[in-house]
């Protein structure tokens, strides 16, 4: 009994420390025989030494066909990880050798890895981090801590870096609303709800112990949501029945000096009512994610005194590599 792992370049490109990790765990329970597969190859070809003996096949981002997959005779399970025309084509053929095909039921993978980097926007952008971060590289003004009158420019006094016409300062204290209540959502309520704030959600289909053990009160629709958000985060996944969920008079509700978190996919919200709103100085931004990728250099939510933006990196860190492996792992029989 042994298990075969293909990887395609492709998917070390989105992955570059899942592959070895998963050799490894597969390792420890058995023969493995692991290939990386050239670029231009995008079927895999190749076989082990002993074909016979392989009962596992793990192919990550490559095509399979059922000439090939006849060369294991004793195959019994197979992860795939395609998403392209090839994946019908490859279960088809599994199908027809009735191997079961295995299947990650959710992204839990990335779940930690955003929501922590989520966690680090919300505060990044109520404390104005990363303004005060280029500002000291350009400007010893920044250090200016001369207590201002009322209404007087710069500064409003000792050490104060906030921006008082936005959502600012601390997480207590806030009020949190966020859009769905699973593998991201529950965990920032959670972490907001532990940090002091007042936190509330909405999701249609989780069930109410998501609610209940992050400490956040269930909502019964976006519109009572939206009504008194300080900070909101629609957390979301992005697939047919949530794109556009956040729709234009969810956001002209928001109320103003809002602060909208984005880490998920900007596609469920109404992006050019947003646009509008945060170009307008009512509402402050933060966001991994946006409504055009790579965001255009002359776009004009970069560089503003109120959005803080980074290039949709949320997800991508060496945990959350880890964690795809042991998904893809803990899915075959010991």
């Amino acid at each position: 009994m042994s298990t075969a792992i293909f990887v395609h370049p492709d998917f070390d490109g989105d992955w570059p420390f899942a592959a070895d990790h998963l050799h490894d765990l597969v390792a420890s329970r058995g023969a493995v025989h692991f290939v990386r597969l050239p670029a231009s190859q995008k079927e895999v070809a190749d076989f082990p030494p002993d074909a016979a003996a392989v009962t596992r096949i793990i192919v990550l981002r490559a095509g399979i066909n059922s000439t090939w997959l006849a060369g294991f005779p004793n195959l019994r399970e197979a992860y795939l990880d395609l998403y392209d025309s090839r994946a019908e084509a490859a279960g088809k053929a599994l199908e027809a050798r009735r191997v079961k095909r295995l299947l990650l039921q959710t992204e839990s993978f990335w779940g930690q890895s955003v929501a922590e980097f989520a966690l680090g926007l919300t505060l990044a952008a109520l404390r104005r981090i990363p303004q005060t971060h280029q500002e000291i590289r350009t400007s010893l003004a920044a250090w200016d801590y001369t207590p201002k009158a009322p209404g007087a420019p710069g500064r409003r006094g000792h050490q104060f870096g906030d921006d008082p016409n936005f959502a600012s300062g601390t997480i207590a204290g806030k009020r949190v609303r966020i859009v769905g209540a699973g593998n991201i959502g529950s965990r920032f309520a959670s972490w907001c709800h532990m940090l002091g704030a007042d936190v509330a959600a909405w999701d249609a289909v989780a069930p109410d112990p998501c609610f209940h053990r992050t400490g956040a009160r269930r909502i019964t629709s976006i519109d009572k949501l939206v009504r008194d958000a300080e900070i909101f985060a629609p957390m979301l996944p992005l697939r047919p029945a949530t794109e556009g969920i956040i729709k234009a008079h969810h956001i002209d509700a928001l109320p103003k000096g809002c602060l909208v978190l984005l880490v998920t996919r900007a596609e469920i919200v109404d992006m050019p009512a947003l646009r509008r709103r945060v170009l307008d100085d009512e509402l402050s931004l933060a966001a991994d994610v946006f409504d055009a990728e790579p965001l255009p250099l002359n776009d004009p939510l970069l560089g503003r005194h109120n959005v803080i933006h980074t290039p949709h990196n949320a997800g991508r860190t060496i945990h959350s590599n880890q964690q795809i492996a042991e998904s893809i792992a803990g899915l075959f029989e010991d």
